[in-house]
């Protein structure tokens, strides 16, 4: 709708995971470091954290175009799992063949260690991802640190990748799971973009939409940053609904005044309120120190009426 008018070739701001629009900021870039070096440890855990939407699985892919072919990997998307039911879909994942009839926790260990042994042998690498990892029930952990058992004198035959909110991090902390935080060998919790990397990451989408990096002017960006609170999906999610409403406008750039009016329509109910609140509370503000001062002057007025 709003593409030719704006002299775009295709939507900047889509929620869906294209890697040509991957802008990585510096807390992506450190996060990244951060996992790469812990999977050139020993092995073991590497946890990586953030709030839903700050870029969790963008930091996870970028790793993951990183990893040598050598490396065959597992990545599990719904952990929501029993233990017999996990090690069945790692099974599932690294192609290990298994009685799906007779299945037990021992058959299906003994399967994956096979694996990760002949792995090695080969001189091959075998790595575990499992986002939404604040899911998996305390069990379920233990289960996986006891498959991390399997080493050798130099490093361990599984390294396993944690992906998660802020949850993961108060359920590791439980004292079942001390032996798990204790194999833990890199950590990082990403956190929002600040204003400067809203205002690059919006000009960076833009400029691979074949758009005007100035479509959106310096007041709206510090607004899309208030009221996102630099969280990569809500901005996508505002951006989209700030151009159509430009669009709709017939005006070339898009205004703070905009971002606001966007806001009410795109972004969560809650957040949407929040910022009435305060834009509201300015208004009120304005009107209570307009009544204090008719106030003040009423009573200065009295007083000198009384000594004159």
């Amino acid at each position: 709708m709003y593409l030719d008018y704006f002299g775009l070739t295709e939507k900047p701001f889509s929620i869906a995971p294209n890697p040509e629009y991957l802008y990585l900021s510096e807390r992506h870039k450190e996060a990244l470091a951060h996992l790469t070096h812990g999977l050139g440890e020993s092995g073991g855990f590497v946890l990586l954290t953030g709030e839903v939407g700050t870029g969790k699985t963008t930091v996870t892919r970028c790793m993951l175009e990183q990893v040598p072919d050598s490396t065959q990997v597992a990545f599990i998307l719904n952990p929501t799992l029993s233990e017999l039911e996990l090690l069945a879909s790692i099974c599932d994942e690294l192609e290990i063949d298994y009685d799906h009839n007779n299945a037990t926790l021992k058959t299906l260990t003994d399967r994956i260690k096979e694996r990760l042994l002949s792995n090695h042998e080969n001189g091959r690498h075998t790595m575990l991802i499992i986002d939404e990892a604040q899911h998996l029930a305390p069990q379920v952990l233990e289960q996986l640190r006891l498959l991390t058992n399997l080493e050798t004198n130099h490093k361990k035959l599984l390294q396993i990748i944690l992906v998660g909110q802020p949850e993961l991090q108060t359920l590791l902390r439980r004292n079942e799971l001390r032996q798990l935080a204790q194999r833990i060998t890199a950590r990082y919790h990403l956190l929002p973009l600040t204003i400067a990397q809203v205002d690059a990451y919006i000009k960076h989408r833009l400029k691979i939409a074949g758009g005007r990096q100035t479509l959106f002017d310096f007041a709206a960006v510090k607004q899309i940053h208030q009221l996102t609170g630099g969280i990569p999906r809500l901005i996508n999610l505002l951006c989209e609904r700030a151009l159509l409403g430009a669009y709709s406008a017939q005006v070339n750039q898009v205004s703070k005044k905009l971002i606001t009016q966007a806001a009410q329509e795109a972004l969560p109910e809650t957040m949407a309120n929040a910022s009435h609140a305060r834009t509201s509370g300015k208004g009120v503000g304005r009107t209570l120190a307009t009544l204090c001062g008719v106030v003040v002057l009423f009573a200065v007025g009295i007083g000198l009426s009384y000594f004159i």
